[in-house]
C-alpha cells in the first residue's frame, strides 16, 4: 500500500482536488509499482503489516480484560471497534502491504489489461503469506506478555474468537464480503482524502465498523483465532482452517468486486465526457 504520490492522496501538486478518474489512475499506478517490486521487499512489508495489524487483537483483549465486563453489548462493541481501528491506522497510514487492501488495488490494473492474472496472484500470495506469518509471530508476543503482565487474559481471546466462529459457512462468507468491502473503501477513501487529518479520520471511521460488527477480516481475525487456539481449549485447528478459508474468499470478493471492479467500471464505462481518454481496454 505504499504511496509516493506528490501533493498527497486526493489532490494534485497544485492543490486541486483530483477527479474520480485521476484517483483511479493513481491507484492503478501504485498497484503496478507493487506488482513490479521484488518479492522479498513485498514479503517484509507484508510481514510488518501482519505484525502491526495484530495490535488490534491485543488491544481488544486488553479492553475485555481491564473492563471487567460491560453493562451492554453496544458499549462493548463500541469500545472494541474504536480500539481495533487504531491498528488499521498503523497499516494504512504506515503504507505497509495488507492483503485486504491489495484485493482492491491489484484488481484495477488487471481489469485494465496492464497486469496479468499470474502477476496479481503472485502479489496476493506473497502479501497473504507474509501477513499470516506476521500474525502467527505476534501470537507468540501475546503468549509471552499477555497473561504474565495481567493485560490480556486467555479468556479474552476466547471471547473474541467465539464472535467469529461457530457460524454457518455462508454467514462467515458474507461477513467476510462486508469486511473486504469496508477495507476496500478505507483504501479508496484514503487515496481520495485531501489531507492527512482527513485520511486518518476516514480510516478510523471505516475500519471501526469492521470491529463493531465484528465482521470477518482474514488477517486481524487470524491473530484473534490463533491466540485463542494457542491459549485456550475452545478452538481447534479445524475451526481456524474453516474460518481462514471462508473469510479469505469473502474478503477477496468484497474488496475486489464491490470496490475494485465497481470503481473501475464507474470510470471506464460510465461515459463521463471527462473520462473519454481513459483506456478501458488496457494501454500499450
Amino acid at each position: 500500500m505504499s504511496d509516493d504520490r506528490e501533493g498527497g492522496p486526493g489532490e494534485d501538486p497544485s492543490g486541486a482536488t483530483l477527479s474520480y478518474r485521476n484517483i483511479l489512475e493513481r491507484e492503478m499506478e501504485s498497484a503496478l509499482k507493487e506488482i513490479d517490486r521484488p518479492s522479498k521487499g513485498v514479503f517484509l512489508s507484508g510481514l510488518s503489516a501482519g505484525l502491526n495489524l495484530s495490535f488490534g487483537a491485543l488491544f481488544m483483549a486488553m479492553v475485555l480484560t481491564f473492563s471487567g465486563g460491560f453493562d451492554s453489548a453496544l458499549t462493548r462493541q463500541a469500545a472494541l471497534a474504536g480500539i481495533s481501528a487504531i491498528a488499521f491506522l498503523f497499516v494504512v497510514v504506515g503504507q505497509t502491504e495488507l492483503f485486504t487492501a491489495h484485493t482492491t488495488m491489484a484488481v484495477l490494473p488487471l481489469a485494465n489489461g496492464d497486469a496479468s492474472p499470474a502477476e496479481v496472484l503472485r502479489l496476493w500470495s506473497v502479501v497473504y503469506v507474509s501477513n499470516l506469518v506476521g500474525c502467527a509471530a505476534f501470537v507468540g508476543v501475546i503468549a509471552a506478555v499477555g497473561e504474565p503482565m495481567g493485560i490480556a487474559e486467555a479468556s479474552a481471546f476466547g471471547t473474541l474468537a467465539d464472535a467469529l466462529l461457530g457460524l454457518p459457512w455462508w454467514v462467515t462468507l458474507l461477513s467476510g464480503v462486508v469486511a473486504g468491502w469496508l477495507m476496500g473503501l478505507a483504501t479508496w477513501l484514503s487515496a481520495a482524502s485531501r489531507d492527512t487529518v482527513g485520511r486518518v479520520l476516514l480510516v478510523l471511521l471505516v475500519t471501526a465498523t469492521i470491529g463493531f460488527g465484528p465482521f470477518h477480516h482474514a488477517i486481524l481475525g487470524t491473530t484473534e483465532v490463533l491466540a485463542a487456539l494457542a491459549l485456550t481449549d475452545g478452538v481447534t485447528v479445524a475451526d481456524f482452517a474453516g474460518f481462514l478459508v471462508t473469510t479469505t474468499v469473502g474478503n477477496v470478493l468484497g474488496g475486489g468486486v464491490f470496490v475494485g471492479l465497481l470503481n473501475y467500471g464507474h470510470v471506464a464505462l460510465a461515459g463521463d465526457p471527462q473520462d473519454v481518454e481513459f483506456d478501458a481496454g488496457g494501454g500499450d
